[in-house]
């Protein structure tokens, strides 16, 4: 009786672990169509003066098969704005998202995202600048 107990129990961790894999295997499995991947998905500027304006580009390819084409580019508030491609990127090609902060009015840890809406597989995508605004005053006695 033990022996049939044992057999079972096996071939159903045996059946578990074979579910896991096939999980697995579907979930990892590339989707067609464009994807957009970033060299890098965020960017800290550091310490900064209140009322410095800052700029960072961020570069990103088309892994996928099939060229994006970017829509739109949201950021959380007026003090960020971005410029983006509006040309389709073709498979394989790369370009960049120009980003700029203004940091007038703003005092402390900032974390801004931006929202990538596309044709990608991976829509909408985000990536973030963050920086540490200092106020102007702190740096005037030095």
């Amino acid at each position: 009786m033990k022996y049939i107990l044992s057999l079972i129990v096996i071939a159903a961790i045996n059946f578990g672990t074979q579910a896991q894999e096939q999980a697995i295997e579907l979930t990892t499995a590339p989707t067609p169509g464009p994807y957009i991947s970033f060299s890098e998905m965020s960017f800290d500027f550091g310490e900064i003066i209140q009322g410095d304006r800052v700029e960072h580009v961020f570069e990103f390819t088309n892994t996928g098969d099939s060229p994006i084409i970017i829509s739109n580019v949201k950021t959380t508030c007026g003090c960020t704005a971005s410029s983006w491609p509006r040309e389709p990127i073709a498979i394989g090609e790369s370009s960049k998202i120009k980003v700029n902060f203004n940091s007038s009015g703003k005092i402390g840890h900032q974390n801004k995202v931006i929202t990538i809406m596309s044709n990608a597989t991976n829509n909408p995508e985000r990536i973030k600048i963050v920086t540490n605004t200092i106020p102007k005053e702190s740096t005037e006695g030095k």
